[in-house]
C-alpha cells in the first residue's frame, strides 16, 4: 500500500522541511518513504512543491507520480499543477487564510486557517506545521507525537530555538481537524465530505 502525498506553496513556508519530517515520522513508525522537493530559484515568494510516497513496503521507483492520493495546498500561487493531478477521492487540505477560491474539488476537504493558526501558535513561519498537524489528524498518517519527537532531528541545530512554536503549530492544526480517514486502512477512502 502506497500513499502519494503533494505539497504546494511559496518559499518561506517550511514545505521541505515539513515534508522531511513527515518521512522521518513514517519511517520511525515502520514504513517507508521517498521523496523530491523543488523550488524555485527566488529565496522567498517562489513556488515550493514536494511530491513524498510512503509505503508498507519499500518504494520502488522515484516519486513522480501522476495521480495522488492527497495534497496540500498552503498558497494558491502555484497550486494548479498540483491540483490537476488530485484524485477525485482524494484529501485536500488548504490553507484557507491564503486558499479562499481553491475550486471544487469532489473529494474530501479540510479548510484550515493555518496562516492564522501558526501566528496564533508564535511564528507566522510555521504555517505548513500547522498544514502538517491538520493533515495528520485528518488522515493518521503519522502520530502527533513521532511528527514532535522528531523535531530536534529535522530541524538544523541552529534553528532548534524554533522548536517550541513548531510544536505549538503541529497541535494547533491538529486540534483544529476531525478525522476523516485512516490513510493505513484498506479503502483509504474519507469517511466524509468536507471539514
Amino acid at each position: 500500500m502506497q500513499r502519494e502525498i503533494l505539497w504546494t506553496g511559496i518559499g518561506g513556508q517550511g514545505i521541505q522541511l515539513a515534508t522531511e519530517l513527515l518521512a522521518a515520522a513514517a519511517v520511525a513508525e515502520g514504513r517507508h518513504a521517498m521523496f523530491f522537493g523543488s523550488y524555485g530559484g527566488m529565496m522567498r515568494g517562489g513556488n515550493s512543491d514536494t511530491t513524498l510516497v510512503l509505503g508498507d513496503a519499500p518504494v520502488q521507483s522515484p516519486p513522480t507520480i501522476g495521480a495522488t492520493w492527497s495534497a496540500l495546498v498552503l498558497h494558491p500561487a502555484h497550486a494548479a499543477g498540483t491540483l490537476a493531478k488530485l484524485r477525485p477521492d482524494g484529501l485536500l487540505v488548504a490553507n484557507s487564510t491564503l486558499c479562499t477560491d481553491i475550486g471544487g474539488h469532489p473529494g474530501a476537504v479540510v479548510r484550515i486557517p493555518a496562516t492564522e493558526l501558526a501566528t496564533a501558535a508564535g511564528s507566522a513561519n510555521a504555517v505548513t506545521m500547522v498544514a502538517l498537524g491538520a493533515f495528520a489528524a485528518a488522515t493518521r498518517i503519522a502520530a502527533l507525537d513521532t511528527l514532535i519527537g522528531l523535531l530536534p532531528e529535522v530541524l538544523p541545530a541552529y534553528r532548534h530555538r524554533h522548536i517550541p512554536a513548531n510544536e505549538a503549530a503541529l497541535r494547533a492544526g491538529h486540534r483544529a481537524a476531525a478525522p476523516l480517514v485512516d490513510a493505513w486502512a484498506a479503502s483509504g477512502a474519507p469517511e466524509e465530505a468536507a471539514v
